[in-house]
């Protein structure tokens, strides 16, 4: 089912016949260099384990990415729960939706897509979700990521040490936030 198409960008669920995209895009060094890391392996079997068997996904939306007709990518969004809202420091009563990615086709990258694409989902989760924050936490030594959540609107918040194992090491992460614009 398709989310929503704005500006050449579009969302529609993930869906079983997805995961030999899934498999593609989680054996390539570039795309595990920065999500789950180099040293993770994928097979059908864990693709199936880890994006198709949650018993309980909520209200997380598991998406395929999609720039200009062409599946490239996948994308996460969902509400912040109490765990992370007290990590990050956040009060109850305020809708706060976090978000993970990553961009599987190579020819897709470094060409300004990540940032269209940063600004339709935004746009989409503040309209159409009632977001009044959106969240992430990417790796501080991530910096292609940050500047492209950076023209976007995110700001460093917080740095978070040691919160996020990867390739057999705990990483800092930059908690990062964008408000949702005030009305016209």
């Amino acid at each position: 089912m398709r989310l929503f198409e704005r500006n050449g960008i579009a969302l529609r669920t993930l869906e079983p016949d997805d995961a030999p995209l899934l498999l593609k895009w989680l054996t390539d060094p570039a795309v595990l260099e920065w999500y789950e890391g180099r040293d993770q392996q994928f097979d059908a079997e864990r693709i199936r384990e880890d994006f198709y068997e949650d018993e309980d996904p909520g209200e997380e939306a598991a998406c395929i990415l999609l720039a200009d007709g062409r599946e490239i990518g996948y994308l996460q969004f969902y509400p912040l729960e109490d765990e992370e809202r007290e990590l990050y420091g956040y009060a109850d009563g305020i809708v706060i939706y976090g978000m993970d990615q990553f961009i599987g086709e190579g020819d897709a990258r470094d060409r300004g897509v990540g940032t269209r694409a940063i600004a339709a989902v935004t746009d989409y989760l503040f309209r159409e979700r009632g977001a009044e924050k959106i969240v992430m936490d990417p790796q501080i030594r991530n910096g292609r990521a940050l500047r492209v959540y950076e023209k976007n609107g995110f700001a460093k918040v917080k740095r978070l040490e040691r919160r996020e194992m990867h390739e057999g090491e705990l990483r800092d992460c930059w908690l990062i936030e964008k408000n949702r614009p005030a009305a016209p």
